[in-house]
């Protein structure tokens, strides 16, 4: 009974690949850059997407694709009120995005559009790492007040990513976070991680990764 229910899953993330990797080759025929977001619930990603917005759009063209549990609206109405196209993703209960999940919130968009695609996973540390999806980079989001003991209780969410955002370093003077000690558990899951220390408050940090950013973009619509 356990291996055929090993063997039911391994077709279910075989057959969620073959569907991420169509999902990636739409998005490349029309020159998006795409970022898959992930985090716990509170971390900050909505708060990073909004100023991540606020400091590109008059640069390029952003869309944002929001994952839930439930059938809520709440951030993709505040992407919206930036005047940048937003789908929302009820998973219907599911605790992660999937690539089918995402190709059909995909084929909502005016691809010709879009230069740049951030996809606000769902609020997961565990579930999240197990589903490719088809974007170009997987992004981790993790905030000071989380402590700074996540990667060593979480570890598959952080050998996956290409990059990650230490968030609301703002607080550093006033929480008991060691960012030695958060970067060492960092370093032996993933090493060389790029990471990109910020606050979504004071705006610190924001150039580097908004340069990162424009760096991707500008190599993936000049391919």
């Amino acid at each position: 009974m356990i291996q055929q229910k090993v063997q039911i899953v391994e077709k279910i993330l075989d057959a969620n690949d073959q569907i991420a990797m169509q999902n990636q080759q739409n998005l490349d025929n029309h020159q998006i850059f795409a970022i898959n977001i992930m985090a716990s619930p509170g971390a900050g990603k909505t708060s990073v997407i909004l100023k991540t917005i606020q400091m590109l759009q008059d640069k390029m063209r952003i869309a944002v694709i929001e994952g839930d549990t439930a059938a809520v609206t709440i951030d993709a109405d505040k992407v919206s009120a930036l005047g940048v196209p937003a789908v929302q993703i009820n998973t219907g209960g599911q605790c992660h995005l999937d690539a089918s999940m995402l190709d059909r919130a995909i084929s909502s968009l005016d691809l010709q559009q879009i230069d740049l695609l951030i996809i606000e996973n769902v609020g997961n540390l565990i579930c999240p790492a197990s589903f490719k999806i088809g974007t170009h980079a997987n992004v981790v989001i993790a905030s000071v007040p989380e402590g700074d003991d996540k990667p060593y209780k979480y570890p598959n969410i952080y050998r996956g990513i290409d990059t990650l955002i230490l968030n609301k370093t703002d607080l550093l003077p006033y929480i008991d976070f060691r960012k030695d000690y958060f970067k060492t558990g960092i370093e032996l899951l993933n090493p060389g991680l790029e990471i990109f220390e910020l606050s979504c408050k004071t705006e610190e940090g924001f150039s580097n990764w908004i340069n990162w950013l424009k760096s991707k973009v500008s190599n993936q619509t000049n391919r």
